[in-house]
């Protein structure tokens, strides 16, 4: 199937609609914390939000590439083989800093590792905050301007039907600040409500979040929105 990239400020039009009948939507991973915001947006548009299937056991795929959406559809498509005839859905997101020339980027979740590129595995979230303070310690805060990016790929056997872009403007603070989120949540303070996405609910950070963004223009895509 032909697939059109989605500007993040572009409206889905009829001609673009997949019109799949989502009710249940599967997700490649087994990251609470992204199950929740994506749990959070559906909640009231009646779609169920659940992982694979036994994700836990499927082989993990390496997400080398250079950007989101290059990671998003390698995974989306390779477990989507997993679950035939289901869409499965895969995200890669991650902060981008102004001051850092877009760092952490594709990297974020490893940005801790001594080579964040060459990283197998994530790195706990405290180090990569730590590590990102360190970056920025002596950056003025008018110049700690950054942006959560969200691209979701839905797939199905394997082909990536369509993808989907999101992102929230905001602040790197320089310190932590809420209990609630993961990543690089309480250090991302979100002006136009004057809170960290640590300090939202689930509901409340699927309306401003980049993987609430993201999400909401697949269901509407989907046939949901």
């Amino acid at each position: 199937m032909h697939r059109v990239y989605k500007d993040p400020t572009t409206e889905v039009t009829e001609e673009h609609r997949g019109n799949i009948g989502v009710t249940r939507v599967l997700i490649a991973t087994s990251n609470s914390g992204k199950l929740r915001d994506f749990a959070g947006a559906a909640e009231t548009l009646g779609v169920e939000v659940v992982p694979i299937p036994g994700f836990a056991s499927l082989p993990l795929v390496v997400e080398d590439g250079l950007t989101f959406e290059a990671n998003a559809r390698k995974k989306a498509e390779a477990y989507g083989l997993h679950v035939a005839g289901e869409v499965v859905l895969a995200d890669d997101s991650g902060l981008e800093v102004d001051a850092l020339g877009g760092a952490p980027g594709v990297h974020s979740a490893r940005y801790a590792a001594e080579a964040p590129h060459l990283a197998g595995v994530n790195c706990d979230d405290a180090a990569n905050n730590t590590r990102l303070l360190r970056e920025l310690k002596n950056v003025a805060p008018e110049k700690r301007t950054a942006r959560f990016v969200c691209v979701i790929a839905a797939a199905r056997d394997g082909q990536t039907l369509e993808v989907f872009r999101g992102q929230a403007e905001g602040i790197v603070l320089d310190g932590p600040r809420g209990a609630n989120g993961f990543g690089y949540d309480p250090l991302f303070y979100f002006p136009e409500i004057q809170k960290t996405f640590a300090e939202l609910s689930a509901e409340e950070k699927s309306r401003y979040s980049h993987r609430g963004a993201a999400f909401r223009k697949f269901l509407e895509w989907a046939g949901r929105g």
